[in-house]
Parts: C-alpha cells; sequence; structure tokens
C-alpha cells in the first residue's frame, strides 16, 4: 500500500504540492490523473523519497519514506519519468546495478534478470549499450530496474510517454498481471485512454490539490457525463470556478 498522507511541497511562491492525500491500495491500479503542471510527478517524487516533502508523510506498507527509508525502499520499485539509465552500461549491466543496490545475491541476479528479458521481451538488446536506445528499450530496461527486487508496490511516471501502440499493449497486459498478483501499482498519466483501460480508482488532481479520489465510474457518474474525459474536465472547471 501507498498511502500520501497531507503530503506538502512549496518551490518559493509555487505550492507543487498542497496537503495532497490518498491511498493506492494492494491489488488495485490507482491513478494519478491531472493536466501538465498539476504537481503530479512532484507528488510522486515525495512518494518515493527523492523530494523532502515540507510537510505530511509518504508511507510504503506503513513504512516512512523518509524517516525509515530501507525498509520502504526495498517494497517499492521505481519508473521515474526520464529513465535516468547509464548510458555506458548494457541494458542488463543497468538492471543488476539496481539488483546489487538492493541486496540481492549475483545468483539472484542473473536469475531475476531472465525472468525479466522473458517478460519484457529484451532479448534482443539486454546486451547492447543503453546508448542509442529507442524510448521503448529505455522504458523496459527502466522498468526491469524497478522490478528487479520483486517490490511489492510499484510506482510509474508517465510509463508509456514515447512507446508504440505494441509496447503499450504489452506493458498494460504486465500491469494488470502484477495487479492480479495482489500489488499495488501508482502511476500518473494524462492519457484518458489508459486511465479508462487500467484504473481501478483515479485521483485527479489540479493545481497541486486533489479534485477527485474514486473510481473512473463514479467519477463519471457523479458528474454526469458520458464519457470519463468529460467527467475530467468537467472536475477541472469546478476547481477553477471555485478557486
Amino acid at each position: 500500500m501507498i498511502e500520501a498522507r497531507a503530503l506538502s511541497k512549496h518551490f518559493g511562491a509555487v505550492r507543487a504540492v498542497d496537503e495532497v492525500s490518498f491511498i493506492a491500495r494492494d491489488g488495485e491500479i490507482t491513478g494519478l490523473l491531472g493536466p501538465n503542471g498539476a504537481g503530479k510527478s512532484t507528488c510522486l517524487r515525495l512518494l518515493y523519497g527523492i523530494l523532502e516533502a515540507d510537510a505530511g508523510a509518504s508511507l510504503i506498507d506503513g513504512a516512512d519514506i523518509a524517516g525509515e527509508t530501507s525498509a520502504a525502499r526495498a517494497r517499492l520499485g521505481v519508473l521515474p519519468h526520464a529513465a535516468g539509465l547509464y548510458a555506458n552500461l548494457t541494458a542488463r549491466e543497468n538492471i543488476a546495478y539496481f539488483g546489487t543496490l538492493h541486496g540481492l545475491s549475483a545468483a539472484a541476479v542473473d536469475a531475476r534478470i531472465g525472468e525479466l528479458e522473458r517478460t519484457l521481451a529484451m532479448s534482443g538488446f539486454i546486451d547492447r549499450r543503453a546508448k542509442g536506445f529507442s524510448q521503448g528499450q529505455r522504458v523496459k530496461t527502466a522498468l526491469a530496474r524497478a522490478l528487479i527486487h520483486s517490490p511489492r508496490n510499484l510506482i510509474l511516471d508517465e510509463p508509456t510517454n514515447g512507446l508504440d501502440v505494441m509496447a503499450i499493449r504489452n506493458l498494460r497486459e504486465l500491469l494488470l498481471r502484477l495487479k492480479s498478483e495482489g500489488h499495488c501499482i501508482l502511476f500518473s498519466s494524462h492519457v484518458m485512454q489508459e486511465i479508462a483501460a487500467l484504473c481501478d480508482r483515479v485521483v485527479i488532481i489540479g493545481a497541486g490539490r486533489v479534485l477527485a479520489d474514486d473510481t473512473p465510474l463514479k467519477i463519471r457518474e457523479r458528474c454526469g457525463t458520458a464519457s470519463f474525459e468529460d467527467a475530467f474536465l468537467q472536475v477541472l472547471g469546478s476547481a477553477e470556478g471555485v478557486s
């Protein structure tokens, strides 16, 4: 389970995240949805500890990412918006490095990379250097890196950005399988089709605040709209009218 508890983060006078609270549960896919600049990526960075919150807490299976960092990160896999691969290492070496950081033995790393190579169809580039990878190859490598230690919880920041149709379909199938195995998955997106296809629950944020937190169906029913996209726009419009 991943919990944001009254998270706040300011950059000067800008309130990037303003007392954001929500829970992403085990066995569910939770979508963090909002327009560009809404605070999605900042919120995720607070949750996985790359940024320090001004107030509030980020909890991974009850462990505070700030106070119990090792315990929390051992339960968490992260795919950041910028994959951040080491260009001069192969895909295999990039993944193995993170496995070693998580304390896995060499044998465990090799076995796990073999599983991920098959699952993510990486055999064609697993031993190539990351420099010159396509966007799809970069995302697959970064995702394998996030999964190397078999974490219970997964945070993905815009995971389908730049992927082709087949790669997106394969990623969806993987996420649905992880969900069926009881994993907690939280991902950010601004693409309505991804949310509709994958999410059990959606947290809509705008201007750093939570505007809605419910199932896609209930959000649509509450707004009285025929499509989730229309409901999303109505939620944003209502918030702008109040602010």
